[in-house]
């Protein structure tokens, strides 16, 4: 898997010149000692492969999340700071696990989240996710942490920066019944960057230079972080 990942990460960089001149400017690629899996950051990028997470209009979460991602890793990168994708691609990490001895698909795909966090020295892990609601008028990020301080201010940072793109006031909250948030062992946040299934919200997840603002804001929100815990 972790071969996996520092393939998925290199191509990032080799196909970064093709960004479009039209989006805000994402950084060309430069250097490759960053492929090695340690990192400060560790993006998770939701769901993926026979996993589409949540699904509104024919949009799946699963691609969103993985946009966003790459975007992200990009910008941290070009500011100095080192980051890993634990998904490069459309496929389910739960294929990967073949140590957690259950039948459910989900928990092992949780669990190879949990366990790639132990296998990459990294020193914060962000998960990217987009939110669902019956009601399609619920909209806006919602960043959800663990008990611990350290991950409460990340939450309050990046909620912060994600109110001021979507020009919102929403605040973090406990995340208290997920699985990576209560058994990952560093700072941890779920960044549920907008509502799926509310059409404004929507327009904005699936567009390129949105999702680049999206994702420039969570990176200024772990920067924010860095300047206060560092």
């Amino acid at each position: 898997m972790l071969r996996k990942i520092i393939a998925g990460t290199a191509a990032l960089w080799m196909t970064a010149a093709c960004v479009s001149a039209a989006s805000p400017q994402l950084p060309a690629a430069t250097e490759r000692d960053w492929a090695l899996p340690r990192a400060e950051v560790i993006i998770d990028a939701g769901h993926g492969g026979i996993d589409g997470g949540a699904t509104a209009a024919n949009v799946l979460e699963k691609d969103i999340n993985l946009a966003i991602a790459k975007k992200l890793y990009l910008l941290l990168q070009s500011q100095g700071i080192a980051a890993v994708l634990n998904r490069t691609g459309d496929y389910a990490l739960s294929d990967d696990n073949r140590w957690h001895a259950t039948r459910s698909r989900h928990r092992k795909d949780l669990s190879q989240r949990k366990q790639l966090t132990e296998e990459i020295d990294g020193k914060l892990l962000v998960s990217l996710h987009v939110n669902w609601s019956k009601n399609g008028s619920q909209y806006g990020p919602l960043v959800l942490h663990q008990k611990a301080g350290e991950s409460a201010l990340l939450a309050f940072c990046i909620q912060d920066t994600l109110n001021r793109q979507q020009n919102t006031a929403f605040l973090p909250r406990e995340g208290k019944p997920y699985y990576l948030l209560n058994r990952v062992e560093l700072p941890a946040v779920i960044v549920e960057m907008g509502f799926i299934s509310s059409p404004r919200d929507r327009a904005m997840l699936t567009d390129s230079r949105r999702q680049t603002e999206i994702a420039a804001a969570i990176a200024s929100g772990i920067r924010q972080y860095k300047w206060i815990a560092d």
